[in-house]
């Protein structure tokens, strides 16, 4: 059906022309839209967009925009392999109450919205379904991005590139081919990304080892929160930060991770993984590669139960509810029902400093392990409960092989290795 023309500035409250927007009409609308989003910004008004369907792309929008729609009934469609919104250099804009739909996921390699640049974008509220890149992109990018819903994307929902104190908040992401939100940066520097109160669920991965498949992904960008979070069904991690600075994970809720479900790996310092619920993955909490520069953690306060016996997509990962390598205090965490190590220390000579207190580990294969093979530094395992470890409460390992005995019964086998105070049943 045709639909009668509308004014798109008449419900905004201007006066003037009439755009001649033709919701519901199945032709391309984007010079009409592309007109009314400059007549508003020019005037300084609000632009309200009526219901309907409008097939409409590659919309460049001005600097002091507020553009919205009916909710649920304000839909923009993609037309060819473009973004339907974008932006670059401009300020103060601000998209709520619209509806975005791509074009086959499979034949669309583009964005559905793309900004670059923007200080003081502000998204909310937004339904975005299917393209074949990400759902939102944003570059150098100042702003926020709230209660939106997003799905079907063939790269990940939301991508954040060497942006600036963003906020991405109770967003709302399913079905995406490779990620979930993606908080990135070409090199280390400050980000100030506050990632809270999503809920994320079927990321998957369609290539690498670990690139893809994350829920939440921070890659060099430092000083990033991600907390409280509700995430399942990952391919790979729930949260996975790689080669981050000061990285605060925080409260989240992770089931169902296909690998490790929350990971601080390669050449990150002072990453702090705190208060967070893990419910089956294939390893719990990893904090790594020393080898990398990987070092300087605090894992606290986490509860951490049934781990699988493999992981589905990586061969490599071993049933261990926490791993750390170097420089990291492990205190206060449970962990439950873990066909391996409840908590291991070090790995080959990549151990330094590590202490282990005060954790309650229970239903294991062993409770915990640490690393004596040569080349291995300092461990101090003190004040931990232990129950129902098959093999043994506390044990020596050279990479994969026991070394000695049950360290709870003979705690002064390796000088380098400090057991004290453990209550084991």
């Amino acid at each position: 059906m045709v639909g009668r023309p509308v004014s798109a500035l008449a419900q905004a409250g201007l006066d003037g022309r009439d755009l001649a927007l033709m919701p519901d009409s199945g032709t391309d609308q984007s010079a009409a839209v592309q007109l009314a989003v400059n007549t508003a910004a020019e005037r300084g008004l609000p632009l309200m967009l009526p219901g309907g369907n409008y097939i409409a792309s590659n919309i460049v929008l001005p600097s002091n925009l507020k553009l919205s729609g009916v909710p649920g009934a304000t839909v923009l469609h993609a037309v060819g392999n473009a973004p339907i919104l974008t932006g670059d250099g401009q300020q103060d804009i601000i998209i709520e109450d619209i509806s975005f739909r791509g074009t086959s996921a499979a034949a669309d390699p583009a964005d559905l919205l793309q900004f670059r640049a923007i200080s003081n974008l502000h998204l909310s509220r937004l339904d975005l379904q299917k393209a074949g890149s990400n759902g939102i992109y944003a570059e150098i990018c100042q702003g926020m991005i709230v209660d939106c819903s997003l799905s079907g994307f063939g790269r990940s929902a939301i991508h954040v590139q060497n942006s600036i104190d963003m906020t991405l908040a109770h967003n709302t992401i399913r079905d995406c081919a490779n990620g979930g939100i993606r908080v990135w940066r070409y090199e280390n520097g400050r980000d100030g990304t506050l990632v809270t109160g999503n809920n994320i669920s079927g990321i998957g991965s369609q290539s690498g080892n670990g690139q893809n498949g994350n829920g939440i992904n921070i890659f060099r960008a430092d000083d990033v929160i991600v907390a409280e979070n509700n995430i399942t069904d990952c391919a790979f991690s729930a949260i996975r930060a790689n080669s981050t600075n000061n990285a605060l994970i925080q409260g989240n809720i992770c089931t169902h991770s296909q690998e490790v479900a929350i990971f601080s790996e390669f050449a990150f310092t002072g990453s702090i993984v705190s208060g967070n619920l893990i419910d089956e993955a294939a390893q719990g909490i990893s904090i790594t590669n020393f080898d990398s520069g990987g070092r300087l953690a605090v894992v606290s306060d986490n509860i951490v139960r049934n781990i699988w016996p493999s992981s589905p997509t990586n061969p490599d990962t071993s049933p261990v509810g926490i791993f750390a390598e170097a420089d990291t205090a492990i205190s206060g965490n449970v962990v439950e029902n873990v066909p391996g190590f409840g908590i291991l220390a070090g790995w080959g000579p990549y151990l330094r400093n590590v202490l282990v207190s005060n954790n309650i580990v229970r239903e294991t294969e062993a409770g915990i392990g640490v690393s004596v093979a040569e080349g291995a530094g300092t461990a101090r395992i003190a004040g931990n409960l232990i129950s129902d470890a098959k093999q043994a409460a506390i044990i020596g390992m050279a990479w994969r092989d026991p070394v000695g005995t049950d360290l709870s019964t003979k705690p002064d086998q390796f000088p380098q290795v400090s057991v004290a105070g453990n209550t084991v049943s």
